[in-house]
């Protein structure tokens, strides 16, 4: 009887256990320790599709900043294996050009998986606890769509970037067009009628290096809040459609922009 006691324990225990280590939040990464300054501006264009001239309006105004540099950081729940671990994050970027990811999981509170990930010059490379990818032509195209749906944090660029182009679609859509080798990617960002502000960002992507094909990639935005002086995406999840439910959900605590990010890509 005791026996069947002990493994009673052990299979409602070790869940318990398990579940109650997975809702511990991970710490967030120390502040970055400098800010740079807006030191130049642009005006907004006069010929832009309806809602993008909103959005820009809306965020900045009439004045669009010139962003060289940006690092986003904060806290997320990322779902690996089908277990959903709580995390910390930085991207830090080099305004549309390139990228460094440093992504740790928890539990308990205690670092369970690092993720080092970095897009440089066009070169990707993933380093897992399990190995390292790089130089994939698939991953580089998915990092490169990375790349301009995280600078949704530093919007300025989709303005001030001449490689970047949008295109109407009707009064809550707009086509965005960036650049990938020699040619271009499109996102369809689709905004809040009601407040002007970006709700999706959406883009065909492949998943992995064996990946046969495209996956609809969707990128949401749930709340946007003062971040740096500036009004920007403060929670945000990322979906691929035939999964149904988000596999990652960033809620962002700090956006440092124009700062020295030299060390991040040596």
């Amino acid at each position: 009887m005791n026996g069947l006691w002990i493994a009673l324990g052990v299979v409602v225990g070790v869940p318990l256990l398990l579940w109650v280590g997975l809702h511990v939040p991970a710490a967030p990464f120390p502040a970055f320790p400098n800010a740079g300054e807006v030191s130049e501006t642009v005006p907004l264009p006069a010929e832009l599709p309806e809602p993008v001239a909103r959005f820009y309006q809306t965020v900045y105004g009439n004045e669009i900043p010139v962003i060289t540099s940006a690092v986003i950081s904060g806290r997320a729940r990322l779902r690996v294996a089908g277990i959903t671990f709580p995390s910390r994050f930085r991207f830090t970027h080099m305004a549309g050009q390139d990228y460094s990811h440093d992504i740790v999981s928890t539990i308990y509170g205690l670092p369970l998986l690092r993720v080092h990930e970095s897009y440089i010059d066009g070169w990707s490379r993933l380093e897992l606890p399990f190995g390292v990818t790089e130089g994939e032509p698939k991953i580089e195209q998915a990092a490169n769509l990375g790349l301009w749906a995280e600078s949704i944090w530093l919007p300025a660029i989709f303005l001030t970037d001449d490689r970047v182009g949008w295109t109407a679609v009707d009064a809550a859509t707009a086509l965005l067009a960036v650049p990938y080798e020699e040619g271009e990617e499109t996102f369809v960002v689709r905004f809040d009628p009601e407040t002007g502000l970006i709700r999706f960002l959406e883009a065909m992507r492949y998943r992995s290096e064996t990946s046969e094909g495209k996956t609809l990639w969707i990128n949401e935005i749930l709340a946007w809040d003062e971040l740096g002086g500036v009004l920007l995406p403060s929670e945000a999840t990322v979906t691929w459609l035939d999964e149904g439910t988000p596999w990652a959900t960033f809620r962002v605590e700090e956006v440092v922009t124009n700062a020295d990010v030299g060390d991040a890509f040596e």
